[in-house]
């Protein structure tokens, strides 16, 4: 994969799209939390239940609907564009799915919107977990809605949060191949093709160089394996204990 000037770019480009992929899942894991904490923090149940319901259900739903949905909302014809162009807003319409621009935000923010839900369900179990006579006490005492939060529920998840961020660590090059093999396109490509993307294309897609794709992927679990045992290494160090 370093044979040649042309493979080391190729392969610099996917490494390039892959850590900015892997290194925006970090950047916004604490959504899970923050959304756990807002559907906690809910009075009614009623509500609770059906807005957990509605942001959980695209968990199930393959990702090949999920571009069915994002093609009739974004395309040249789609929702969005019809309803631009009505308002005046847009004279000729915008093809969204078909742009080089923003991809990396606009692929994080498809992941967030199919996994937001699924991915707060620990932190409510987490949550659920949390000794009630914290918060009578904090009551008892006087404390604000926001200062329990603060004070009980966020050092409540830490260790939650933590031990999630430790696993994410070791598979920081595992960003998945459906969601950006959907979504790919001649005008996007070159900045959605990810590392397990780049393996699937080369050993079952175009190429068909399986040795290669094997190396590749050979390459990325042992990296994989370095990350995990630094991200263990560094839970010893800041918390005292590991994963393993």
């Amino acid at each position: 994969m370093f044979a040649n000037e042309a493979l080391r770019s190729k392969v610099g480009q996917v490494m390039i799209n892959t850590v900015a992929m892997a290194g925006l899942n970090i950047l916004f894991s604490p959504l899970a939390a923050i959304f756990a904490i807002f559907l906690n923090e809910m009075r009614s149940r009623k509500y609770q239940r059906v807005v957990q319901s509605l942001t959980t259900l695209p968990h199930f739903i393959s990702w090949v609907i999920m571009y069915s949905v994002a093609f009739f909302m974004l395309s040249n014809s789609g929702f969005v564009n019809t309803l631009l162009i009505k308002m005046g807003i847009l004279e000729t319409p915008i093809n969204f799915l078909a742009t080089p621009n923003h991809v990396w935000i606009t692929m994080k923010g498809y992941d967030i919107w199919k996994g937001l839900g699924w991915s707060a369900i620990i932190y409510l179990a987490a949550i659920a977990g949390i000794d009630q006579e914290q918060y009578e006490a904090a009551m008892i005492d006087g404390a604000s809605r926001m200062q329990k939060i603060w004070y009980i529920t966020v050092p409540g998840l830490f260790s939650t949060y933590f031990v999630l961020l430790i696993m994410s660590i070791g598979n920081f090059l595992n960003t998945g191949m459906e969601q950006f093999y959907v979504f790919q396109n001649a005008m996007n490509k070159e900045h959605i093709e990810v590392l397990d993307l780049y393996v699937y294309n080369l050993g079952i897609g175009t190429s068909n160089n399986i040795p290669f794709a094997t190396a590749v992927g050979i390459m990325k679990s042992g990296i994989a394996l370095l990350l995990f045992a630094f991200a263990n290494f560094l839970s010893k160090k800041v918390r005292g204990t590991s994963v393993f």
